[in-house]
């Protein structure tokens, strides 16, 4: 029994490892633009059933209640809150965020298209919009060389004055892309998500329609990282670990009291 109780710590304390590890990426992303928050799901690992309920007890009665025994905790997973981040203005014609649901698409190295939240673009040598890493903006927006000003609308218009012309051309419309089930996105690194089975196809269209939310030109969206609650549960976490550390500590006093003194 003493053996299983040491099994059910330790569990514990890989469970609350990798929640530690969580928190600290949630940490550690808190000035990352776009970045969503990570929490940690837990359950119950296997039950080992000694006494089922309503077992007969005797020829005329039954156990009212049974006894189980847990084996311990695991983390199922991580589940993105997607609350929207501050918008914080910048006056940089190329940062963009998105008031509501939605992210920017971008084509990948590999071919295939990643959203993301992060809207600090830039310009290529070629003159397209790109993210900070040369990855362009779906569909392509180019941008003349030369151009005076650039003014992107809420529903992503590009429109962009060339030498020695007064009124704006049209250069094209930066499409938004929501999902059904955002949370399923893959998280990819460099600030993209990929489209999974669990997220759906996903709906593409100008942004502040269909759900999709609208663009503001000259602002980026922070991080939704709330660092007072990450720092409570960062404690809560290690008081966690230490109880399941004490709790390893104790049942080994436990056995070597039962081997020095039997």
């Amino acid at each position: 029994m003493s053996n299983a109780a040491l099994h059910v710590a330790r569990t514990g304390l890989d469970a609350q490892s990798e929640r530690m590890r969580v928190i600290a990426n949630n940490l550690a992303n808190v000035n990352t633009t776009g970045f969503k928050r990570d929490r940690a799901s837990f359950e119950t690992l296997a039950y080992q059933a000694m006494t089922a309920p309503g077992a007969a007890s005797s020829a005329e009665n039954k156990y009212a209640v049974g006894k189980s025994l847990g084996t311990g905790v695991q983390m199922t997973g991580t589940a993105r809150i997607d609350t929207q981040g501050s918008l914080q203005t910048t006056g940089n014609s190329l940062d963009l965020a998105i008031e509501g649901n939605g992210y920017f698409q971008v084509t990948m190295p590999d071919g295939r298209i990643g959203y993301t939240r992060a809207g600090n673009f830039n310009l290529s040598a070629e003159g397209k919009l790109v993210t900070e890493e040369g990855m362009a903006v779906v569909p392509e927006i180019t941008v003349p060389e030369g151009s005076q000003t650039i003014t992107i609308g809420s529903d992503g218009t590009v429109s962009a004055t060339a030498p020695g012309q007064t009124a704006p051309t049209e250069l094209g419309k930066i499409e938004t892309a929501r999902f059904i089930n955002p949370a399923g996105l893959e998280s990819l690194g460099n600030n993209l998500l990929g489209e999974t089975a669990a997220s759906g196809t996903p709906q593409t269209g100008a942004a502040g329609l269909d759900g999709r939310g609208a663009i503001r030109q000259g602002a980026l969206e922070g991080s939704n990282v709330n660092v007072v609650e990450e720092l409570v549960d960062m404690i809560e976490t290690q008081r966690a670990y230490e109880v399941n550390s004490k709790m390893i500590k104790s049942t080994d006093e436990m056995l070597q009291y039962v081997n020095q003194q039997l």
